[in-house]
C-alpha cells in the first residue's frame, strides 16, 4: 500500500507548472498565502507550525484540545477551536472554506514505558483511522486545494545501511499500522482532490519532551535506551525541524516525503554523540535477546533505518536547522541543561 510520489500526477494537471510557480515564488521570497486549518495544533509539532504559518502571512486557524495551548496560539494570531475529532459536524464547521488542510492529530502514549504495551496506542489508532477519514470526507466537500497528513517514517522495513527513500518498502507493526489508514486517506484527497501530501515523521526529540528527556537520563546512568544492533540506524527528526517541514508542504506537489534529520546516525554513532554531548562514560547497549520480549514497538525500533530527506529537500526547498542528527541533539541537551532537568 504506497502513497503518490512526486513524479505522478493525480489532481494536478501540469505538474511542470506547479513546480515552476512554486520554485519561483520562493527564490523572489514570495509566500503562497493560504486560508489553513490545523487539526492537532497543541500538539508538539503543531504549536510550532501555527506560528511560522502565520509568520509567513497564512491565515491560520488552529484545533486543539488544550485551551491554555490554544489561548497561547490565539496570543500568536491564530482564529482557535475547540471540539471532539469525532463529531462530524464540528468537523464540518472548522474546515469550513480554508484551502489547506493539516491533520497532526494524534494520541501519543504519555508514558515512555506505556507505548510498549499495544492497548496504550487505542485512542491514537483510532484518531488515524477513523479521524483522518472523516476529516478527508469534509475537505473534498469543501473543495479545499491541499490536505496534508502526518505519518511515521520508521515503517520501513530494516534496510542495514542502506539509505532508504520514499519508495522504500514498509512494514508497519500492530501498534502502527494504523499509520496506512491514515496514508490512504490522504492518497484518497489526493486522487479525488487537487493536493494530497504524506509527511513521515522519524523519532522526534527536542525541547520539553519526555523522550529526549529520558534518553539523556539513561546515558547519564550509562545505558543507551535503543533496542537491536549497535550498527544500526536510528533516524530522528527535531521538532523545530518537523515544524518547518509542515509549513514547506503546503506547497508541496502530492506525495510522500521523509521528514528526518540529516545524516541519521549508527546506535553506536548515537551513544558516541551523547556521550560526549552529556559527558558520561560511552553507555552500554541492552542485549539482543531483549528484542522479542518488548514486542511491535521494540521490533521497530531494533530495525536499521537509514531514511533519506533528500525528496523533501528537493521539491520542498526545506533545509533542517540543524546540520546534523548530532547537531539537533547536542542543542536539546543545551535546553535541558537550562530547564535544570539533566
Amino acid at each position: 500500500m504506497k502513497m503518490l510520489q512526486s513524479g505522478e500526477t493525480l489532481g494536478v494537471p501540469d505538474l511542470r507548472s506547479w513546480y515552476a510557480y512554486c520554485f519561483l515564488r520562493r527564490t523572489a521570497g514570495v509566500s503562497v498565502h493560504m486560508r489553513v486549518v490545523v487539526f492537532g495544533a497543541t500538539g508538539v509539532v503543531g504549536r510550532r507550525a501555527v506560528p511560522l504559518m502565520i509568520r509567513e502571512g497564512h491565515r491560520v486557524t488552529a484545533v486543539g484540545r488544550s485551551p491554555d495551548r490554544l489561548s497561547i496560539l490565539s496570543n500568536q494570531g491564530a482564529a482557535t477551536v475547540a471540539l471532539d475529532l469525532f463529531d462530524r459536524d464540528a468537523i464540518k464547521r472548522a474546515v469550513g472554506d480554508h484551502e489547506a488542510v493539516v491533520n497532526l492529530a494524534t494520541a501519543i502514549p504519555r508514558s515512555s514505558f506505556g507505548m510498549f504495551f499495544r492497548r496504550a496506542w487505542k485512542e491514537n489508532d483510532r484518531i488515524r483511522k477513523n479521524f483522518s477519514a472523516l476529516v478527508v470526507d469534509e475537505t473534498l466537500a469543501a473543495r479545499a486545494r491541499v490536505f496534508i497528513q502526518e505519518s511515521f517514517a520508521p515503517i520501513y522495513v530494516d534496510s542495514g545501511d542502506r539509505w532508504i527513500t520514499e519508495e522504500g518498502a514498509i512494514r508497519p507493526v500492530p501498534y502502527n499500522e494504523t499509520t496506512l489508514d491514515a496514508e490512504v486517506s490522504a492518497e484518497r484527497f489526493a486522487r479525488q482532490g487537487t493536493r494530497g501530501v504524506v509527511l513521515r515523521f522519524a523519532y522526534f526529540y527536542g525541547p520539553h519532551d519526555r523522550f529526549t528527556g529520558d534518553v539523556f537520563g539513561y546515558v547519564a546512568r550509562g545505558w543507551l535506551p535503543l533496542l537491536g544492533s549497535p550498527d544500526a540506524y536510528f533516524s530522528t527528526c527535531h521538532h523545530d525541524d518537523a515544524a518547518t517541514a509542515v509549513v514547506a508542504g503546503l506547497n508541496l506537489p502530492s506525495g510522500t516525503y521523509n521528514v528526518v534529520d540529516n545524516e541519521p546516525m549508527t546506535h553506536r554513532q548515537f551513544g558516541g554523540a551523547l556521550r560526549g554531548i552529556v559527558g558520561v562514560p560511552m553507555p552500554r547497549t541492552p542485549p539482543q535477546w531483549l528484542v522479542p520480549l518488548t514486542g511491535s514497538m521494540g521490533e521497530t525500533m531494533a530495525r536499521s533505518l537509514r531514511i533519506w530527506n533528500a525528496k523533501l529537500r528537493q521539491f520542498g526547498g526545506w533545509t533542517p536547522q540543524h546540520a546534523t542528527a548530532r547537531a539537533g541533539w547536542e542543542s536539546a541537551y543545551k535546553s535541558f541543561r537550562v530547564e535544570g532537568r539533566d
